[in-house]
């Protein structure tokens, strides 16, 4: 299926690596000119080059999105470099686990910041380009605990993507008259080199053998590529009815009924 995504430009924040770096792989494939950030630079540079090596015109921005001056460079230094912005991906984000009473203002501060506030002036500062295109989409990287509860140790990070979920409903809700589509995207677990769920196979993989049975159906933890395709699909007009929701990739790990 043609996605029809070739010469569109699109931001992606946290690309160096995961679920950012495969989206970016799966957007090349499509011929889109990407701009992609990352806070540290080598990895940033190692992504750059794979991209390109696949044919993709990048460009490389290392950024720290949670610093408010970082966030609107990321969308001025792309329309500088390419003359427009079609797609933003608000991939970056992590984590601080602890229980809640145990919490602290420094805590909720800096993931609140990471995961959330940060991906607000990112998007504030893209939809003024993104109208210029008279049509374009935002999408978030969410999680499926920013539907249902993830467990204990995780009340920050189950808020941060609960927000980010509501702010996508209503950003589509306002920008729906702009042609500007907004949609979240929630992963379940996802196993790639390097990331958690793989250093936990590798430590444990008779407890996280047990997991699968126990969490997911299909009998496997997800892949990068997977959560790429439900995002390139709704960054094209083949999801053009597609606004306002939020889509699990999770092969039915979740419980919400929503």
């Amino acid at each position: 299926m043609d996605l029809a995504l070739k010469g569109k430009v699109v931001l992606i924040t946290g690309a160096s690596r995961g679920i950012g770096a495969g989206i970016a792989q799966a957007f090349a494939a499509e011929g889109s000119k990407l701009a992609i950030c990352a806070r540290t630079e080598e990895p940033l540079l190692q992504a750059k080059k794979q991209l390109e090596e696949s044919g993709a015109e990048v460009l490389a921005i290392p950024a720290d999105i949670s610093k408010p001056e970082h966030a609107s460079l990321l969308v001025d230094q792309t329309v500088s470099h390419f003359g427009r912005l079609d797609v933003l991906v608000n991939n970056a984000g992590g984590n601080r686990r602890g229980n809640f009473e145990e919490t602290s203002d420094d805590d909720w501060e800096e993931i609140l910041n990471l995961n959330l506030k940060a991906h607000i002036r990112v998007s504030r500062g893209a939809i003024p380009e993104i109208k210029k295109q008279n049509a374009g989409a935002i999408i978030f990287i969410s999680s499926i605990f920013g539907r249902e509860a993830g467990g204990k140790g995780l009340s920050i990070y189950n808020t941060t993507k609960a927000g980010m979920n509501s702010l996508s409903k209503i950003m589509a809700m306002e920008l729906a008259a702009d042609k500007i589509r907004v949609n979240a995207v929630a992963p379940g677990s996802i196993r790639f080199p390097g990331g958690s769920w793989d250093r936990r196979c590798i430590a444990d993989p008779e407890g996280m053998a047990e997991f699968i049975k126990r969490e997911m159906p299909l009998g496997r933890f997800g892949t990068v590529e997977e959560v790429a395709n439900v995002v390139t699909f709704l960054a094209s007009e083949r999801a053009s009815l597609v606004t306002g929701t939020c889509i699990n990739v999770d092969g039915c790990q979740s419980r919400s009924l929503i």
